[in-house]
């Protein structure tokens, strides 16, 4: 017999119960599908937070508050702290620094209320630090900040959910019931998985501080060095000033930490790598389970089909066309599922999930197909051997 007569004698036994066969393949699909999805996820998470931070520049550090440091003075980071660091002499290689408090508020106007995530206090360079666009009206002066005047600068998310179709700039909105006008729009930046960089609402610290987040320790202080390639230079003058500013002495612990763009992002893509691979590793999981599914799936159908085996193996079938008639089931079930697995993960994978945009990766796709034949061929060997070695004698009595 040879490999066509094999396949023709393996589709016919499939096909004769079309609803078994199909429910067979489920849990080779679901597992493929979920492999291919789960780790386009956890690729689209890792680009999402990569543009997010690579769009802070490659010259941006942060710099934040620790707290509880052993040996360390554990004074908060001020606004003095920041306004230090920007020194001609001391720190030639800063070229910016720019205190920042955030918290949150609730936006009110009109019949309007919208809770904004991030209400960020500042001075005006921090829009030039962290890349910040205005796409509609400008940003605040530094005499606003001087004279604590209530003045913001809106998200587009914020923006639109705040005032719909009217415009913006020029218009009122309350913050925890404190009044503020709107300067400026900020150019749309997108969404970063569960956060939206557009949901931000920015003002002066001295209002900020003054009227809804109080005067404690600064969040952080963005900084800018002077170029990509004197980061290190302007880490290490930060450093000397911070430390002389709060009594570290050499060998004491910081009560701050710096972090630049590529820290941070390698940070965080170290961090989403290991999401992924878990992510792949529950996947992979429902694969075995499926491979399961396969094996007592053909064991029941070998049971059901032991008189027709006798009748084969009476008129001269060899036990290697038992044996390949039921694997080629097993593994042709796995592929139609692989392949049924590998369309519902792509047109999955065209959705946003959890405000994620997934990201396939094609190698995802080729290790989820093989894996899924595999499967079969793995799982279908104990009840394809069991089929050919059954007795012709005992299959054509067996009732």
């Amino acid at each position: 017999m040879n490999f066509l007569e094999i396949l023709r004698f393996a589709i016919r036994g499939l096909t004769a119960n079309k609803l078994r066969s199909a429910l067979t393949t489920l849990g080779i699909t679901i597992g493929v599908a979920a492999v291919i999805l789960l780790v386009a996820v956890g690729n689209g998470a890792s680009a999402a937070i990569a543009a997010s931070i690579q769009g802070l520049g490659t010259n941006v550090v942060n710099v934040s508050p620790v707290r509880g440091g052993q040996g360390a003075t554990a004074r908060p980071l001020t606004v003095q702290d920041a306004h230090a660091l920007v020194d001609p002499v001391g720190a030639p290689d800063v070229k910016a620094a720019s205190p920042v408090v955030t918290t949150t508020a609730t936006a009110t106007r009109g019949q309007t209320s919208y809770d904004i995530s991030s209400v960020v206090g500042t001075e005006p360079a921090y829009f030039t630090t962290t890349n910040k666009e205005i796409a509609d009206g400008a940003p605040f002066t530094a005499e606003d900040v001087t004279a604590g005047r209530k003045v913001v600068v809106l998200g587009a998310t914020a923006a639109q959910s705040i005032f719909g179709t009217a415009a913006p700039v020029g218009g009122n909105v309350l913050l925890d019931g404190i009044q503020f006008t709107v300067a400026g729009v900020l150019k749309a930046q997108g969404s970063t998985g569960p956060q939206n960089a557009d949901d931000v609402a920015i003002a002066p610290i001295s209002a900020v501080q003054n009227s809804l987040a109080g005067y404690g320790s600064l969040s952080q202080i963005a900084v800018q060095a002077a170029g990509a390639d004197s980061v290190s230079l302007a880490q290490a003058e930060i450093t000397a000033i911070l430390d002389a500013r709060h009594g570290i002495r050499a060998g004491g612990t910081a009560d701050y930490q710096i972090q630049n763009s590529e820290q941070l992002l390698a940070t965080r893509t170290s961090a989403t790598e290991t999401f992924t691979v878990l992510l792949a590793a529950v996947a992979a999981i429902s694969l075995l389970v499926g491979g399961i599914g396969v094996t007592n799936i053909m064991l029941v159908t070998v049971t059901e089909r032991i008189r027709e085996i006798g009748i084969r193996k009476a008129v001269g079938a060899p036990r290697s066309a038992i044996l390949g008639q039921f694997l080629a089931e097993a593994t042709m079930l796995s592929l139609f599922g692989g392949l049924l697995g590998v369309a519902i993960g792509l047109i999955g994978s065209r959705f946003t999930i959890s405000g994620i945009q997934p990201v396939v990766v094609p190698s995802s796709i080729f290790l989820a197909f093989a894996v899924s034949a595999l499967i079969g061929l793995f799982f279908g060997v104990f009840p394809a051997n069991r089929a050919a070695k059954l007795r012709p004698i005992d299959a054509l009595r067996h009732e």
